[in-house]
């Protein structure tokens, strides 16, 4: 509470609480204890001046000047037209003060942000004059508060002050005139448009793009998230949330491509170990320094994006030290390959998971020996579009010995005996192993994968043509793996486009190699993507999902542009695959009419009328029941 200061005159100190006494300020005027006087009050009391007497005198005055002013209006207005009145002669002494007084007050008017405003209420009838909104300025400014006023609308006299609006003429309105204009502004505001049908299901059709399958209404958690993320402008940090939120708000704010330095600030905390931005294509080589600066104890580092990431950042994460772990940058070719060798030596050791991808020009394979050399305890390593790595580079992975997690997809690597060494040396003790866009991959490739490799868990082996169905059918009978819990064998076919049902012996994954996948690990299967697998035949898919065969644990299937799919396949998925969530089937355009059942995402029907996923009314085990 604010209490003033002439009125308190006595405190009480006692054990209860302090208690504030409050006195008359017209009692005990005898005892008033008063310091010392000015001169200048000395004087004005000696003359017998007061202050209400100069007050009195200013009003007069006041009253004097306006009464003047509106008999110059009146004898203005009773003169006649064709008369002239005298001017006296401005003197070039005076003109040149005048001029200096206009310069002034005309620059001040420039800097004004007022006059930013009507520039560019302006623009566009003459850009380049300024002339226009500075004389409209300086010759109608807008009345200070405490002024009186004739309100633009109804002309009544009033006093303006700070909350005084301006009216459509540029006039300012009184209290009731601008109340009246709010609500008529708010009554032909039109309505915040909501968002139709047609506006729902596009915002359903690309989550299920980005992978979200989502049945029924989404969670208030992901509510919230959404909420923040539209208003992330608003938001000054994020407190205490838990890393998978995190997670998921960058996510959300990478696909909008709203990092920016101001919103990478939310997602550094000091003593955090994780830092994922999935977009920094608007972040700079300082924003990158800055992140390490506040958050020193990272461990496991992900940008994507990362153009600007540059020499002068990793000497940065040298100089500090920073204990990184897990290293996933995208984009990153600003580095050049002297840097990187220097980071690898000296940081490379505490390195368990190193992901790299979109490299065009940096990193080659006299680099990447450093890489090998630096890092003995690397686990998991990533290559992914790294255009000057070929096989040498694959050759020199063989020596980390502690592999268990390898990902690779190099456009210059060519050589099928290369990469069959490789698995040969490393085979053994892998547990995730992808291979993407080995042309020249055969079935040599194949067969020192069922020799080699004994604990896979997850198997990708994508978009090759010269790898047979009898190679795949090998690779799978009798192979002594544990059953697979992913696999992806998308785009293993033939492309000769002079025959497009492929030859004799069949390109790819067939009827037998899909058989035997299945025979070796639909028990287990989680994910499985046969996508553009076209050479399998309609009376395998039939023998397979045949509604009586239950694979309880798969979830994901991926059977896009399987041209020999039909809506009776379909079905007999949804009967076999109970615990399906997520059906893929762009390009199947044999299925036509198809009852989904709840709870199961059918993505990509390309004859569905009004939407690309359509839920039934009906659950699986009715479905199994009456089909």
């Amino acid at each position: 509470m604010y209490v003033h200061k002439h009125l308190v005159t006595e405190v009480s100190y006692t054990k209860q609480p302090l208690l504030i006494i409050l006195r008359s300020g017209r009692r005990n005027t005898e005892n008033r204890i008063r310091g010392p006087q000015s001169a200048l009050t000395d004087f004005l009391a000696s003359n017998n001046i007061s202050a209400a007497q100069i007050s009195a005198d200013y009003e007069r005055r006041r009253r004097e000047a306006q009464q003047n002013l509106e008999r110059e209006a009146a004898a203005n207005r009773e003169a006649p037209n064709g008369e002239e009145q005298d001017v006296p002669e401005e003197t070039e002494l005076q003109r040149k003060k005048r001029k200096r007084k206009e310069e002034k007050v005309l620059a001040k008017i420039k800097e004004s942000k007022e006059f930013d405003k009507q520039k560019k209420k302006k623009k566009g009838k003459d850009d380049d004059d300024d002339s226009g909104p500075m004389w409209d300025m300086y010759a109608k400014s807008a009345p200070m508060p405490g002024q009186l006023e004739n309100c633009e609308a109804c002309q009544k006299r009033f006093t303006v002050t700070a909350y005084s609006k301006e009216g459509p003429g540029g006039g300012l309105l009184c209290t009731k005139c601008s109340k009246e204009q709010e609500t008529q502004r708010k009554k032909d505001a039109k309505p915040k448009k909501q968002a139709g049908p047609r506006e729902r299901q596009r915002q359903a059709r690309s989550n299920l793009l980005d992978g979200l399958v989502q049945n029924g209404s989404p969670s208030l958690l992901e509510t919230c998230i959404k909420k923040v993320a539209d208003n992330i402008q608003d938001v000054d940090e994020f407190g205490d949330l838990p890393h998978k939120l995190l997670n998921r708000l960058s996510q959300i704010l990478s696909k909008r491509r709203v990092i920016t330095s101001r919103t990478m600030d939310l997602f550094l905390t000091p003593g955090f170990e994780t830092v994922d931005l999935y977009d920094c294509g608007k972040l700079e080589s300082q924003d990158f320094i800055k992140m390490f600066s506040v958050v020193p104890t990272v461990q496991n580092l992900n940008l994507g994006n990362a153009g600007q990431f540059k020499d002068e950042v990793l000497d940065y994460i040298m100089e500090r030290d920073v204990p990184i772990k897990n290293l996933q940058l995208e984009a990153a070719n600003l580095v050049s390959d002297a840097k990187w060798i220097g980071y690898f030596r000296k940081c490379g050791h505490r390195l368990e998971s190193l992901k790299l991808s979109w490299l065009d020009s940096s990193m080659d394979d006299d680099t990447f020996i450093h890489v090998v050399r630096g890092c003995p305890n690397l686990r998991q390593l990533k290559l992914k579009k790294c255009f000057r790595l070929g096989d040498g580079a694959v050759e020199t992975i063989a020596e980390l010995k502690q592999l268990q997690r390898i990902s690779l997809q190099l456009p210059s690597a060519s050589s099928a005996p290369v990469i069959a060494d490789l698995i040969h040396k490393i085979g053994s003790n892998l547990r995730t192993l992808s291979l993407e866009g080995f042309d020249f991959a055969d079935d040599k490739v194949l067969a020192a994968i069922h020799s080699s490799c004994t604990r896979l868990e997850k198997f990708r082996f994508c978009e090759n043509d010269y790898c047979t169905d009898r190679g795949f059918s090998s690779l799978f009978s009798g192979w002594s793996n544990p059953p697979l819990v992913f696999l992806d064998l998308a785009a293993n076919r033939s492309i000769d486009n002079a025959d497009p049902d492929g030859p004799e012996d069949p390109i790819g994954v067939a009827t037998a190699g899909f058989k035997a996948l299945m025979a070796h690990s639909s028990s287990h299967l989680e994910k499985l993507d046969i996508s553009s697998c076209r050479h399998i035949e309609r009376e395998t898919f039939e023998s397979i999902f045949d509604g009586k065969t239950e694979y309880t644990n798969l979830r994901e299937l991926n059977i896009s542009f399987l041209t020999k799919i039909d809506t009776t396949i379909v079905a007999g998925i949804f009967r076999s695959c109970p615990r399906l969530t997520k059906l893929t089937a762009f390009g199947c355009f044999n299925v036509t009419d198809v009852t989904v059942p709840k709870g199961i995402a059918l993505i990509g029907l390309p004859n569905a009328q009004d939407s690309i996923i359509r839920e039934g009314e009906y659950d699986a085990d009715w479905l199994r029941a009456h089909l």
